[in-house]
């Protein structure tokens, strides 16, 4: 068996097989490096380069890609969403993106409760779909904002309320699917009918009698736990009437091209309440699980002390983790109680608390029974793996045992072993997951970089798996064998029943062309050239780096920071990733980008590809919303990565006329506001909007912002012994978009902070001149040294005025969290420290001191009014939405209606150019502009960005405001 090379030695692309399947396909082919990259990587650890990507439209363009990949030799792989954790999806073989195009439903019965879907839907669109009718899929795992069902077929998935409604086989229907040649079958609940082909009704016959042959072993070796996915299935077919279309669940896409699930639904219950249950250590928990167990739940899920830890650290999980926990718990269980009697289930919550009383933690369980409260605490489950892997550094929680399942009286037993396991080899692991049915996910903590961490995977693997078959468990419990555990199958299954396994794939594929090296035959697992950090792998940035990043250990270190777990891909809530949610395409996508960083900063993809066009279009799409540094759980920041490579690429190809005015806006501004008249004939004369487009790139169908007379402070210039230090003192930084566009927000701002009783101090660069500057423009161009120039110029003079105790608070989101992001990375974190306390949106001002006594505002009764609220992308990526809405709701009367919206596709210059305009218009149509259409009249639409307002200007025809305009138009005369 061979294995890929990395992708700078593997020779030139398969230009026949690429030709071939380009004209046969209906959907998109693609070979380049790029490419290739961005799918040789899973959630694993593991990286192996394909051939080549297909995006079928259709079930012909599978057969085709089939048959033409044989005839060249070339093995075939399906990919759902690819957030498999043990390398199912990666090879040396074409791989055919199923998610992209193949995603339909085909329908849907809700009566008989039943949906036919091509294997490409997501589960959450899946249950989208659904819930109108009451029901949904209840196969759930933590995955399902991105995972597809036919990933979750291949690895016979399960989820958090397996308990309850079991695992993938046991919600499967039928099948329809393709030999490894192309030629499509179907497998149901049925016996074969006449329809059946000669062959198929051969296969399954055969295999029907291998199961029963070996009915003896089946029976004395299959694991007697529900979590049971090693192997093939070959018990479901020693069922007194099986379902021929299970040996396929499970199958990792070894046997067959799924190319339609047929899926029993469930219904949805009307009712759920959570208990989450405090434990003073870990083994207590184990030993307790089997006792709240048979009081019925749906779900008992562990959360354990390494999630608790870090999780606080996480901006998107810190009030969460504060409203469920009492104290200082070592570790929660949360268990879940569902149905449709809501009384009834707060009794079930009672005999929880009684239950755990009489177990020695009396008052240890805190009530989430308020859905709105019970969602947060399920996303911080669902994340426990990406928050511990995010644990900065060369170690990380490492997944090759990760889903071993045992029977629940032998698990405290179980976790302390392994508990003990793990430290005789130097390491300690994390704990979290399916405490209801014995399939605890652990991960030992190892650096995957080197030798001896290798070695001690291996070591762990075997000796965890002498342990599984001590406690009669499986060591394949949820998430596939794939490359980590197939190596397990025959010590876990025995010689026998391996051999039958290897007769199951040669049935369906003699000659070995689906997804080779898995579950039988397979990858060696501790295979380092296998692996995403092989021998010599290194990460050595071209030149010197021209931001600090230290807290990484370096460029590298921040890029590898990206799991693969594809939290990006999810469609709705949140703010990431808004490039893929308009394109759909791995290229433009968070995770996409890491990839392609990480195999060019490590030599991977040729000496220059680091500041080749290839990684400039990878990045082109990126609109540095600052959405992954707070949704992605492991805090890839993917809008600062862009600065840094947009400065080594200008650096070497030069910087574009409209790159150049858009960074130096600040610097010309108060120039180019004296010719405003002739600033603004360019939207007045079409023909110049056209030589504009031409000439410079921006967009003739967009309309660039006015021009104004600039705003003139109020207040004179101020002295630093002017400030009293008495919390009332306020530096308001004026932007430059709201200075020279849209003057009168800073005017409103002065009206409110002055009616709110505040002292408004005017700073000036010591050198007088033109006026403060975040450097924001500069970094969008990577212009790294001019920002700096303007942060340092900014920080020295508002620092004098910090450190007296004023506060400076701005109005633009990506302008003044520039003070608390960017400016660290600028300058010396010590330096940037105080500044960086102290700066506050307006509203952030205002709600803590409303809150807190210190001020209120004079503002009249708004009754009737509505106001849809869209929060800047950095707003939410800096947790201060809560602030807006606080702000906007002290006007009495005013209803407020937050508009639940990803970017909306301005994001500063984005949405100007010519080539990135349908993109960024496209963003805005996915819920922000149809928000607002649906707005009365007489409503208001509120914006606090400059960019958001000028979008929904464009594309939807309405005014937005800023909520100080809101604030001041309500203040009493």
């Amino acid at each position: 068996m061979t294995h890929a090379a990395p992708l700078t030695k593997q020779g030139s692309r398969n230009l026949g097989l690429e030709r071939r399947l380009a004209q046969a396909l209906e959907g998109e082919v693609r070979f380049d490096a790029f490419t290739r990259g961005r799918y040789a990587t899973d959630a694993s650890i593991y990286q192996i380069i394909p051939q080549g990507v297909a995006f079928p439209k259709s079930e012909a363009d599978i057969a085709a890609a089939l048959t033409i990949a044989a005839e060249h030799g070339v093995p075939v792989i399906a990919r759902g969403g690819g957030t498999s954790q043990n390398g199912q999806p990666i090879g040396d073989a074409l791989i055919l993106d199923m998610s992209r195009h193949f995603n339909a439903i085909r329908d849907y019965d809700p009566a008989s409760r039943t949906v036919s879907v091509a294997p490409g839907i997501v589960l959450e669109a899946l249950n989208t779909h659904v819930k109108k009718d009451g029901l949904f899929f209840p196969v759930e795992p933590s995955t399902a904002s991105r995972c597809t069902i036919g990933g979750m077929a291949g690895n016979n998935s399960s989820g958090a309320r397996s308990l309850r409604y079991g695992k993938m086989v046991d919600n499967v229907i039928g099948l329809r699917a393709q030999f490894h040649d192309g030629e499509a079958f179907a497998l149901g609940d049925a016996p074969l009918g006449d329809n059946a082909s000669v062959r198929t009704r051969d296969l399954m016959a055969r295999m029907l009698s291998l199961a029963e042959s070996h009915r003896g072993e089946i029976e004395a070796i299959f694991p007697k736990v529900q979590r049971r996915v090693g192997g093939y299935n070959l018990d479901e077919l020693i069922v007194p009437r099986p379902n021929l279309s299970h040996l396929l669940v499970g199958s990792e896409g070894t046997l067959a091209i799924t190319t339609e699930a047929t899926l029993k639904l469930s219904a949805l219950p009307q009712h759920r309440v959570m208990g989450v249950c405090h434990f003073p250590n870990f083994r207590a928990a184990m030993e307790t699980t089997q006792h709240i167990v048979a009081l019925g739940p749906a779900a008992v899920e562990l959360v354990d002390n390494n999630v608790l830890v870090l999780g606080a650290d996480i901006p998107l999980f810190v009030r969460t983790l504060a409203d469920i926990t009492r104290g200082k718990p070592n570790c929660l269980l949360l268990v879940e109680f569902a149905g449709d009697d809501l009384e009834a289930l707060k009794r079930d919550l009672r005999r929880l608390d009684q239950c755990m009383s009489d177990h020695g933690f009396p008052d240890a369980v805190v009530e989430v029974i308020e859905p709105a409260r019970q969602k947060p605490v399920w996303e911080v489950r669902e994340a426990c793996l990406n928050i511990m892997m995010s644990m900065k550094g060369d170690g990380k929680p490492v997944s090759f045992i990760e889903d071993c399942a045992v029977p629940l009286e032998h698990l405290a037993d179980y976790t302390d072993a392994v508990t003990a396991l793990f430290e005789r080899h130097g390491t300690r692991g994390t704990w979290y997951a399916h405490a209801s049915v014995g399939c605890l996910h652990v991960r030992p903590i190892l650096n995957m970089k080197t030798e001896a961490g290798v070695k001690a995977m291996r070591g762990i693997a075997e000796e965890a798996c002498d342990l599984v078959r001590r406690f009669k468990g499986s060591y394949s419990g949820e998430h596939g064998d794939g490359i980590s555990r197939s190596d397990f199958v025959e010590p876990m299954f025995g010689g026998p029943l391996t051999r039958a396994f290897e007769a199951v794939k040669d049935g369906f594929d003699p000659e070995n062309h689906l997804n080779p090296g898995k579950i039988v035959r397979p990858y060696h697992m501790d295979d380092r050239s296998l692996m995403r950090f092989p021998p010599g792998y290194a990460t050595p940035v071209p030149v010197a780096t021209a931001l600090d990043w230290s807290d990484w250990g370096g460029l590298g270190g921040a890029v590898e920071m990206c799991n693969n777990n594809g939290t990006c891909r999810k469609m709705a809530g949140g703010t990431m990733c808004p490039s893929w949610r308009a394109t759909r395409e791995e290229q433009h996508l968070t995770r996409g980008r890491a990839n392609s960083l990480r195999l060019a900063i490590s030599g991977q993809l040729g000496p220059d590809a680091f500041t080749s066009p290839e990684m400039k279009e990878t990045l082109d799409l990126c609109v540095s919303c600052k959405g992954c540094k707070r949704d992605c759980p492991t805090g890839v920041d993917m809008a600062r990565m862009k600065v840094e490579f947009l400065h080594h690429y200008h650096a070497k190809h030069g910087l574009p006329l409209k790159e150049r005015l858009i960074a130096f806006l600040p610097r010309y501004a108060p120039f180019a506001a004296r010719l405003a008249p002739l600033m603004n004939l360019r939207d007045r004369i079409p023909l110049l909007a056209k030589l504009s487009e031409r000439w410079l790139g921006f967009s003739a169908r967009r309309s660039l912002p006015v021009w104004r007379k600039p705003w003139r402070e109020a207040a004179a210039p101020s002295s630093v012994s002017a400030v009293k230090g008495d919390g009332r003192d306020i530096v308001l930084f004026g932007d430059t978009f709201n200075r020279y566009f849209e003057r009168e927000n800073l005017e409103a701002a002065e009206r409110v902070l002055q009616a709110g009783g505040y002292r408004l101090h005017r700073v000036e660069a010591a050198d007088g001149g033109r006026p403060l500057c975040c450097g924001r423009t500069f970094l969008s161009a990577g212009l790294v040294d001019e920002a700096r120039a303007e942060a340092r110029r900014t920080l020295d003079a508002l620092s004098p005025y910090v450190v007296k105790g004023a506060r400076v608070v701005g109005l633009e989101p990506s302008c003044l969290m520039s003070f608390r992001d960017e400016f660290g990375a600028l300058l010396p974190k010590a330096e940037v420290e105080l500044l960086a306390k102290a700066a506050l949106l307006v509203e952030e001002l205002l709600a803590t001191d409303m809150a807190a006594g210190k001020t209120s505002l004079p503002l009249q009764d708004q009754a009737g009014r509505v106001a849809h609220l869209h929060g800047h992308c950095h707003q939410k990526a800096f947790d201060a939405m809560g602030a807006v809405e606080k702000t906007l709701r002290a006007v009495p009367g005013l209803e407020v209606r937050p508009i639940e919206s990803s970017c909306c596709g301005m994001s500063g210059a984005f949405g100007y150019g010519a080539a990135t305009i349908d993109v960024s218009l496209a963003m805005g149509e996915l819920s922000l502009l149809p928000a607002v259409r649906k707005a009365g009249p007489d409503d208001l639409v509120v914006a606090d960005g400059t960019s958001c307002r000028h979008q929904i200007h464009d594309g939807a025809g309405r005014e937005a405001v800023h909520v100080v305009r809101v604030l001041a138009s309500s203040l009493a005369d």
